[in-house]
C-alpha cells in the first residue's frame, strides 16, 4: 500500500480508472481506492453484472508497456497452477490516452483481507494454521513452476550482494519465485497471493526469504516462518536469497521509510547468520 501521489498523476489515474469502468461497463464501488508505488497502479471494488470485482488499472509510457512487470499478471493466469491462492483474472482491456499506456484488469473479488499495510510486519498476525499449510503448499508448487521470465538478474545478484552485505555470491540455484512476496501481497485468513508483476526465476528460497527479513519486527511470526519454510529456508541454496533480499534491503534504505526501518535488523540478522571477510 502507498500513498497517493501527485495531484496530476492522480487526476491522470482516476480518469483512467472511470475509463475503465465505462468501458467495461462496470460500477465503481471504491470509495477510496489504492495507490501502487508512484501512483502506476489504482485498484478497488466494481460491480458487474456477474457480481463483484476488483478493478486494477496500471499505467506507463507507450514504449515500455510491454515485458515482465507489464504482462506479469497475464501470465500467471495462464501459466501457473490452480493450487496457488490467487484471484482468477477474467479480463484484460489495453487503451492509450495523451502520451500514457494504461491497462485494465479486471479480478474476481476475493473477500480475504490484506494481513498488513506496509510490506514490513509490525504486528503479529495471529493467522489460522491452515494459512501457514496453505503457504506452504503454495511456494512449493511455484518453485516447480516452468517458466523464462526472470524476476531477479544474476547481474544484480553478484554485484549488489557483496556491495551491500559485504558476502560472496558463489554458485546460484534458481527456482521459480513471485519475487515480491511481502506482507502487504498476502491475504487471510485464506490465503491469497496478490500482485503477479514480477514473477519470475530467482534464487531458490527468494520468497521465503524475503517473507522471513520482512517479518524481523515480529520475532514470534519470523521464527513461524522458519518453522514452516525451513525445508527451504534451512538449506545452503537459499543462501544466495537471503543475501540479496538483505542487500535490497540496505540498498534502499535512505530512500524508502520501511527499509530503513528494517535495515538495523538485517545488518544485525547478516552478523548473527553469515561469514564476512574482517
Amino acid at each position: 500500500m502507498f500513498s497517493a501521489p501527485d495531484d496530476a498523476t492522480a487526476r491522470r489515474m482516476r480518469t483512467a480508472r472511470a475509463f475503465a469502468c465505462a468501458t467495461l461497463m462496470l460500477t465503481d464501488l471504491a470509495e477510496e481506492p489504492l495507490w501502487g508505488y508512484a501512483g502506476r497502479t489504482l485498484s478497488g471494488a466494481v460491480a458487474s453484472t456477474q457480481g463483484t470485482g476488483w478493478l486494477r488499472v496500471a499505467a506507463e509510457r507507450p514504449d515500455k508497456a510491454h515485458g515482465k512487470l507489464w504482462d506479469g499478471p497475464k501470465a500467471a493466469q495462464e501459466l501457473l497452477p490452480p493450487v496457488i491462492p490467487r484471484p482468477v483474472l477474467h479480463d484484460v482491456h489495453d487503451w492509450q490516452a495523451a502520451d500514457w499506456a494504461y491497462r485494465a484488469e479486471l479480478y474476481q473479488h476475493t473477500d480475504a483481507t490484506v494481513i498488513s499495510r506496509s510490506p514490513v510486519l509490525e504486528h503479529d498476525p495471529a493467522l489460522p494454521e491452515a494459512w501457514w499449510t496453505e503457504l506452504r503448499t503454495a511456494l512449493d508448487s511455484l518453485a516447480e513452476a516452468s517458466t523464462e521470465r526472470v524476476a531477479v538478474r544474476e547481474e544484480y545478484i553478484r554485484r549488489a550482494v557483496p556491495e551491500y552485505t559485504g558476502c560472496d555470491v558463489g554458485q546460484i540455484e534458481w527456482s521459480t519465485a513471485h519475487g515480491d512476496f511481502h506482507w502487504s501481497n498476502l491475504g487471510g485468513p485464506n490465503l491469497t497471493i496478490l500482485d503477479w508483476e514480477g514473477w519470475g526465476q530467482a534464487p531458490v528460497g527468494f520468497d521465503a526469504a524475503q517473507l522471513h527479513l520482512y517479518s524481523l519486527h515480529t520475532p514470534a511470526t519470523a521464527a513461524r516462518i522458519r518453522q514452516t519454510l525451513g525445508h527451504i529456508l534451512d538449506t545452503p541454496a537459499a543462501r544466495v536469497a537471503e543475501l540479496t533480499i538483505c542487500a535490497q534491503v540496505l540498498q534502499a534504505a535512505d530512500r524508502t521509510p520501511f527499509y530503513e526501518e528494517l535495515a538495523g535488523r538485517v545488518k544485525k540478522y547478516l552478523d548473527a547468520t553469515f561469514e564476512r571477510p574482517r
